[in-house]
Parts: structure tokens; C-alpha cells; sequence
């Protein structure tokens, strides 16, 4: 029987106690991650594995049970990048002294509830007929389908699984090679950068949403690396470094001088693209929205008419209550406007704004999670547009003065972040729920559970994280303050508004670089091209950095490669099925594996960090410079033994997965 006319028990006890216990610690280690390195990982599909593994101790359990299980437990690590993303930047600026428990659980549950509520309507125009691909939902489902059936396909994602971790492990926990693998030189008055991360699941990523979404995302790193940070370089007064830097000395300080550059400005090209695509792409989306919402609330009174009877695969939450918990959510939002702004006149237009600009990219946020995935989904690109126009508008209610405005934009910025950061998860959850059969309208409902779950332990770790070491950027920050690279951009930004020294000449022109796409995305779908130029796709490689950016490509050429291959040895159909379905449960293991360990490895992180260790243990390029000073060799050069180790490893398992997505045996 298909898994689409399958009935199974889906809300169970064991389920809902799981999803909320995972929410909860995924949550939390996510918390401590993206404060930590500025990042956290999506558990989706770790969720699926541990839910698997946890559900067959008990004598009944089914696929659809393990899918809200994840659904729930992925809410907790969106939420945490929404909320580590922004308010620890009100601590930054000092306008919070700490972190309240009732205020941060406030923001970050309602604001992650309007996510889920305002992707609800757009689930049909985007999962059912739209062709997104939601590269981290294809993943999830293959993930618990194979562990449905069992057989042969499971084989691939253990082994993958395996390999996903051992490479994080042998790069995060050991140090036996580095995570990011980059190089910089000073060419004249400019700067030459390249930089790749040695990540099997980026790689896994690139080859899920193929080689047309990758070129445009590495294009888009093209554009700031190779051709706006060169041109900046060039133009502005290299750092006076100490003697003697030259050799791997001038190496480093360029690679932290080019991420000066982008960090300070041309990362703001980004912003503006991100300006213009989002509003585009809302414009596109606009008839898909509307349609979506009214076939909604047909839909409603059809059914309670009794003129329809809907799927069960169909039913979505009735939008009687989308619309009631809408509001619901609004009132407390409201209050703590009201609260630390304390001016009527004010907190009414910031409620608007909330309203509008988190429905509004909740729903591209939805859609970007459809190009990239929820991993890769810049929320923070997202929200940097949302405090923007947030402070122009605040800017002219209460004057250029106000100490209250920097904050005000910020609390805006953190709903509208949690929102869009829920809303890409729930969108990759109900595409997965959506191949597998699953109902929507109860994993919508656990999408809400596991938000609120998540939120209850997101203020605790953050009062507790904040104690223990502090963020950067804070006057009196020690030499062991968290980074926090997002908020810190929050506070800039927000600053930067009231104060006039945000780089808008980077925002324009990244606004100029959005309309280009866009003419030449409409000439190549006048022509009837296969290629085309999504500018989000252009905007998310433009923001983030280029090290993210390469192995996504290099996954979507392997994509391409296998179809080639196919192509030009004229295999059958079925072959290319069996083989399409074998690499994808590969990717898939090696983005578990890899989503996993870096969870896992969060727990070791947090306790060595008590006793002044911090992980990785082992530096090799340390060690063989030791090594050679035993023997009394001194070359003339470096030799970068990490380096070349892990990525001889990583194209080790790029050929890996071409094999495997075209081996097939014919015989």
C-alpha cells in the first residue's frame, strides 16, 4: 500500500513526549552553537534517526509517528537561531542587563508560533504545486522511508551516516584537519581570497538541489569575494601589521583583513539584494498567496458546508484558529512593545510592522528554504532587512535622539527572526510529511508544541551562557565571550540607522545587482530557458561566506556529472531511478552523520569549556612542525598537512557519492 493511503497513529503519547524532550536539547545545544561558532545545525534529520532508533524499543511504532517526532524536535533548533540571533544583541547595546526569562519565552513563542501560523496557507502553492525542491524535507523523508522498509537502501545512509560523523569528529573534536580550508594574498593595493568548507553535508546539500540553485549560490560568493572585496581592498588603507609577518604571516592577516571587508561592508550587498528579492519575490508570490489563503477559507466553509470531503493528506489547521492564535499571539507582542518602549504612539506602528514584515518573510523564508534548505537559510540576511526598514520607520516616529529606537528595531528584528526561522523549518517538515503521508494538519500542531518547548529552555540557557562567558562586543567582554557574530550585526545595524553611518552605498548597489537578476531571470523565462536566476538564490551567496558557497557547487557538478553520465550511456529509465534514489540516501546520510556529531559534540564543548579546554584536542600542523624541529629540519615553506588531509578526504567522499549515485549494476 502507498504511504499516501496509509492511516496510521501519528500524535501518540511516546511521539509527543519525544518530540518535546529532543525540541528541548537540540534547542539548547543549537544555542550554545550559534553563539559559539555563529552557526547552528539543522536536526531534522538527526531528529528522524533518534526517533527511529528510540520508537523500535517499543512494540508499536510507524514512519509517521518518527515524522512528528522530528517535526516537533527541528522546531526547537529553528527557534534558537531566531532568539540567539537577535536578543543577545539588547544585551550587547545595554539595554538589558540580563536576560528575563518571562520576557525572552514571550518573544520567542509567540514569534515562533506566527511562523507556523502564517505558513499555513502557503503550504499548498509552495510543497504540493509548487517545484521546490526543500532539499532537507527529500532528505528526511528518504531518512525515514528507508527506515520503514529496511533492506538495502539503510545500508547507504549507515554508511553515510558513519562517514558524516567521523569527518566532523576528525575536523571539530580530534583536529586532525581544519573545518574551513582558505588562503588570502595582497596582489598591489588588492586582495586575492579563496576559502571552501571541508563539509560532507554542504556537499550532500549542493547535490539535493542540483547544479542550476548551486551556480547561482556560488555566483553570488563570486560577486563579493572575487570582484567587491578586491575592488573595496583596493580602495581603502591596508591595517599596519607587525614586522616580520611575511610567509604564512601575510597569509593570515589577509584572510582577517578580507573578512574585515566583508563583514563590515560588502556583506551589505547582500542585505540589499536580499531587500529587493524578498519584496520580489513576494510580488511573484503574490497571487500564490492570496490564492492560498482564500482557497484556505474556502476550503473551511466547503467542509464545514459538508460540499467537501478532504484527504486526510489535505487537511490543514482549520483557519478559524489560524486566525484566533494569529491575534492571540499579537496581544502579548503587543505588550511587550508597550512594555519597554512605553509610548502608544509608537508601539501601534510597531505591531503593524511586526505583523506585516513577519507574514511577509515568513513567507520568503519559506521559499528560500525550498531553494537551500533550512541549514542554509540566511534568517539573519532576512532579519538584517527587517531591523532596517524597522529603524527608517521608527527613525521618523521618534527622531534621530531616542535611545529607545536601536532596541525597538531589534525587538521587532527578534519576532519577525523566530518567525521566519520557524517558518523555513515547518515548510521542510511538511514537505517531508507530505511524501510520506503524513497529515498536516497534526504536524502543524506539532510544530507549535515543539516551538513552545523549545522556547521554555532557550531564556535559561541564554541567562546561563551569558554569566558563564559574556558576548563579544560588550564593553567589559572577557577573553572567553561567546562571538555572537549575528547579534553583534544586529546591534551595528540598528545603530548604524539612528546614528547615519550605515554603509547604504553597499546596500544600494546590492539593491542595483537584485534588478539585474531579476531582467535577466525574465529574459531567460522569455526564451524558455532551463537556466534561470532566482535573485534570492544570487542574494544568499552574496551574504554568506564563500567558504559555504564551494562545496555546495561542487555537490550540484556531482549532480550534474551523474546525469551526464547517464545521458551519454543511454541507461534505462529504472537504472537511473534505483541510482537517483541510492546518492540521495547517501547525501542524506552524510548531512545526518554530520548534523549529529555536531550536536553531539556541543556536549563536550560546553563541559571542557569549565576547565579551560576547548576542543578540537589536536592541531597536525603543530605537531609536524614539532616533529621537524626534532629532527633539525627547518624548510623553507610551510607545508599545510590539515589542509591537504581533509580535503583529499573530501573529494575522497565527492567521488564517493558519484559512485554511488551511478553505480548500478546492470547485469
Amino acid at each position: 500500500m502507498d504511504l499516501q493511503e496509509k492511516s496510521l497513529p501519528e500524535i501518540t503519547i511516546k511521539a509527543f513526549v519525544l518530540g518535546v524532550v529532543l525540541s528541548m536539547v537540540l534547542g539548547a545545544a543549537n544555542a550554545y552553537l550559534g553563539l559559539f561558532a555563529g552557526m547552528t545545525v539543522s536536526a531534522s534529520i538527526p531528529a528522524a534517526v533518534v526517533s527511529m532508533g528510540v520508537l523500535r524499543l517499543f512494540r508499536q511504532s510507524n514512519i509517521l509517528e518518527n515524522n512528528i517526532v522530528q517535526t516537533a524536535a527541528s522546531a526547537g533548533e529553528s527557534l534558537a537561531a531566531g532568539v540567539i540571533f537577535t536578543l543577545p544583541a539588547l544585551v550587547i547595546m545595554g539595554f538589558w542587563k540580563e536576560f528575563n526569562f518571562f520576557w525572552v519565552t514571550i518573544i520567542a513563542a509567540f514569534g515562533g508560533l506566527l511562523g507556523v501560523l502564517f505558513t499555513i496557507p502557503l503550504r499548498r502553492s509552495l510543497i504540493v504545486e509548487g517545484n521546490l525542491q526543500f532539499p532537507e524535507g527529500i532528505a528526511t523523508a528518504e531518512v525515514l522511508k528507508t527506515g520503514q522498509r529496511g533492506g538495502a537502501g539503510i545500508i547507504h545512509i549507515a554508511v553515510a551516516s558513519v562517514a558524516g560523523a567521523l569527518f566532523k569528529v576528525g575536523a571539530k573534536g580530534i583536529g586532525f584537519w581544519p573545518e574551513t580550508v582558505e588562503g588570502a594574498r595582497r596582489i598591489g593595493g588588492s586582495i586575492a581570497y579563496f576559502g571552501s568548507n571541508l563539509s560532507p553535508a554542504l556537499l550532500s546539500v549542493g547535490y539535493i538541489v542540483g547544479l542550476n540553485i548551486a551556480i547561482l549560490i556560488f555566483l553570488g560568493g563570486v560577486v563579493n569575494w572575487f570582484i567587491a572585496i578586491p575592488i573595496c581592498a583596493a580602495f581603502t588603507d591596508w591595517p599596519v601589521y607587525p614586522q616580520g609577518h611575511e610567509l604564512a604571516g601575510e597569509a593570515i592577516y589577509s584572510i582577517e583583513f578580507a573578512g574585515r571587508l566583508w563583514s563590515t561592508r560588502t556583506r551589505y550587498l547582500g542585505v540589499g539584494a536580499m531587500l529587493i528579492g524578498g519584496l520580489w519575490t513576494i510580488l511573484q508570490m503574490r497571487k500564490s498567496l492570496i490564492s492560498g489563503v482564500i482557497s484556505g477559507l474556502k476550503a473551511y466553509k466547503s467542509v464545514e458546508a459538508g460540499h467537501v470531503v478532504l484527504e486526510r493528506t489535505e487537511k490543514d489547521m482549520h483557519m478559524k484558529w489560524i486566525l484566533l492564535l494569529i491575534i492571540a499571539s499579537i496581544v502579548p507582542l503587543f505588550l511587550v512593545y508597550e512594555t519597554f518602549v512605553g509610548d502608544i504612539r509608537v508601539t501601534i506602528p510597531m505591531a503593524l510592522i511586526m505583523l506585516i514584515a513577519g507574514f511577509v518573510f515568513s513567507a520568503v523564508a519559506g521559499y528560500m528554504a525550498g531553494l537551500v534548505g533550512s541549514s542554509n537559510n540566511p534568517i539573519s540576511g532576512v532579519t538584517i532587512a527587517t531591523v532596517v526598514v524597522s529603524s527608517l520607520l521608527l527613525l521618523f516616529l521618534m527622531g534621530k535622539g531616542t535611545e529607545n529606537g536601536p532596541p525597538a528595531a531589534i525587538i521587532i528584528g527578534s519576532v519577525v527572526c523566530c518567525a521566519a526561522a520557524i517558518a523555513g523549518d515547518t515548510m521542510q517538515d511538511l514537505k517531508a510529511g507530505h511524501i510520506v503521508g503524513a497529515t498536516p494538519w497534526k504536524q502543524q500542531v506539532m510544530e507549535m508544541v515543539g516551538t513552545i518547548a523549545g522556547a521554555l529552555v532557550i531564556a535559561p540557557v541564554l541567562m546561563l551562557l551569558y554569566k558563564a562567558y559574556g558576548f563579544k562586543g560588550q564593553p567589559d567582554a572577557g577573553p572567553d565571550a561567546l562571538i555572537a557574530v549575528q547579534a553583534n550585526l544586529m546591534a551595528s545595524v540598528s545603530k548604524g540607522v539612528f546614528s547615519g553611518n550605515l554603509p547604504w552605498v553597499y546596500v544600494f548597489i546590492g539593491m542595483g545587482i537584485a534588478v539585474a537578476l531579476i531582467m535577466l531571470d525574465l529574459h531567460l523565462a522569455s526564451i524558455g530557458s532551463t537556466f534561470r536566476t532566482p535573485v534570492l538564490a544570487v542574494a544568499i551567496g552574496i551574504y554568506l561566506p564563500l567558504e559555504l558557497a564551494v562545496p555546495i557547487f561542487a555537490g550540484g557538478l556531482i549532480h550534474h556529472a551523474v546525469g551526464k553520465f547517464h545521458r551519454h550511456e543511454n541507461t534505462p529509465a529504472e537504472y537511473i531511478e534505483e541510482s537517483g534514489r541510492n546518492g540521495l540516501l547517501f547525501a542524506s546520510g552524510l548531512i545526518t552523520g554530520e548534523a549529529l556529531m555536531g550536536i553531539l559534540l556541543a556536549i563536550p564543548i560546553i563541559l571542557l569549556k569549565q576547565f579551560d579546554i576547548s576542543l578540537p584536542f589536536f592541531d597536525i600542523d603543530n605537531a609536524f612542525a614539532k616533529l621537524l624541529n626534532l629532527l633539525s629540519l627547518t624548510p623553507s615553506f610551510t607545508v599545510p598537512i590539515g589542509a591537504i588531509l581533509g580535503t583529499v578526504l573530501l573529494v575522497g567522499v565527492a567521488y564517493w557519492l558519484y559512485r554511488i549515485s551511478h553505480g548500478v549494476s546492470r547485469n
